[in-house]
């Protein structure tokens, strides 16, 4: 039966081939415009890590003077403390060890060159971290491994490369144990990543969420202090009579907030125990007159994170209403289209009704036929959205931070067609019940 009322639904819409088009476009120009903007909002507000973002945490620490309640943090208010840590307080907390896995980093841009000097030098932006990270964040090796905690400690001149820059270096193959110069300073290669790109980033960034891939090193934190490669990013100092300081040594005393630090909690219990451990450490540097304020703490998971610092732009969402509000305007257009259609084959409903077809038989062929427009209009509002999603990546560097990222997946690509197959089925009730309930006699008294 349903091979029956497809053949009737393709003969009633090569009856009237421009209204059929006309219907199919309207529908497909709304499924492009929501599909494109709900794409965009699907990528900003993903999980990035799924299976890890709930165990995975950044504490905070608040040592301003009570005079200086108003230089806390630029995104959450004058009672939110840093999103950064200071070098002592970064330090005390790792050696703590009072987590599963904790990874204490900055940022920095350095120039990196081959001993023999036959490479081009560059200069990439890299990561200043501690041993734990690339377990933490599941960071997939092609090449050796991670160096070590005890490589932390000591301060080891040894460095990760990412797959881009190792392609740059030595032509993609295996530098394991080859030396690279980080700014005159020889580093020994470990491990080398594999094309890794999850996005959008918490951890390196100069805002507290990054959406631009371009970490191509990864130094021990030690290391890159002591080799003086200078750590980019936000740096907040508490005391007003110091700045921060050019000296990297000095950075290590100096009452500035500029390291980020990520624990791994693998329990309720753990994350409980930790936020008490933080308010207890907030107490002890209280006392002995590092910390001026009672104790205020935070610890969000990743997903608390990216809610708490605005991930998804409010223009993003604004988008994404007024996308689907210009779907609901195309919708009612082809609602009326739809209608005019159905009504101007009356007649040949009225022949079906008196040769015996039920009102039920009818309502369901034309729901069909709707059906049928709506495909055709999901499918090329789904060809519109690439479109749409295209010319957003085209954008140049800066002007859409997120729109290298903006492509659909199949997720996506279902959700497109599910939409324009509902909504033709939902413009084609009323017409379709109106078609129903005129009276056969009626419909043929008048052909």
């Amino acid at each position: 039966m349903l091979v029956y009322y497809i053949a009737l639904a393709l003969r009633s819409l090569r009856r009237d081939i421009a209204l059929t088009l006309l219907m199919v476009l309207t529908i497909a120009v709304g499924i492009g415009a929501s599909m494109t903007a709900l794409t965009v909002y699907h990528v900003m507000a993903r999980d990035p890590y799924p299976g890890r973002s709930g165990k995975l945490y950044r504490p905070q620490l608040d040592p301003r003077q009570s005079a200086d309640r108003s230089n806390a943090s630029l995104h959450l208010g004058a009672d939110e403390p840093y999103t950064q840590l200071s070098w002592i307080d970064a330090m005390n907390l790792l050696h703590a060890h009072r987590a599963d896995r904790q990874a204490v980093m900055s940022t920095g841009a350095f120039r990196v060159e081959l001993p023999d000097g036959k490479v081009r030098p560059s200069h990439p932006f890299g990561l200043y971290t501690t041993a734990d990270f690339f377990a933490m964040f599941g960071a997939p090796f092609h090449y050796g491994a991670a160096w070590s905690e005890v490589d932390d400690e000591r301060g080891s001149r040894v460095v990760v490369l990412a797959a881009t820059l190792n392609q740059m270096l030595f032509g993609g193959a295996n530098s394991v144990g080859r030396i690279v110069i980080l700014r005159g300073v020889p580093f020994r290669v470990v491990g080398v990543l594999d094309h890794w790109r999850i996005l959008p980033r918490i951890y390196g960034s100069y805002d507290a969420v990054e959406f631009g891939d371009v970490l191509e090193a990864y130094v021990p934190l030690t290391a890159a202090i002591d080799a003086d490669l200078h750590p980019a990013g936000s740096r907040r100092c508490w005391d007003e009579k110091i700045s921060f300081p050019p000296d990297n040594q000095q950075k290590k005393t100096a009452p500035c907030a500029w390291l980020q630090m990520w624990v791994q909690l693998d329990s309720a219990d753990k994350v409980a125990a930790y936020r008490d451990f933080l308010i207890h450490y907030s107490e002890e540097q209280k006392a002995v007159g590092r910390f001026q304020l009672p104790p205020n703490v935070r610890l969000r998971s990743v997903m608390q994170w990216l809610q708490a610092f605005h991930a998804v732009p409010d223009d993003v969402r604004v988008q994404v209403w007024l996308a689907f509000g210009f779907l609901l305007v195309c919708l009612i257009n082809a609602t009326g289209l739809m209608l005019a259609k159905f009504m101007r084959g009356i007649g040949t409903v009225g022949v079906r009704r008196a040769m015996g077809a039920s009102r039920r038989t009818v309502f369901v062929q034309l729901l069909v036929e709707a059906g049928m427009i709506g495909v055709a209009g999901g499918l090329v509002g789904v060809v519109l959205a690439y479109a749409g999603l295209w010319l957003l990546r085209q954008q140049k560097d800066g002007e859409i931070d997120y729109a290298t990222l903006v492509h659909m997946d199949v997720g996506m690509l279902v959700i497109s067609l599910v939409i324009a197959l509902g909504s033709s089925l939902l413009v084609g009730l009323l017409p379709a019940w109106r078609a129903c309930m005129v009276s056969p006699a009626l419909q043929l008294k008048t052909q």
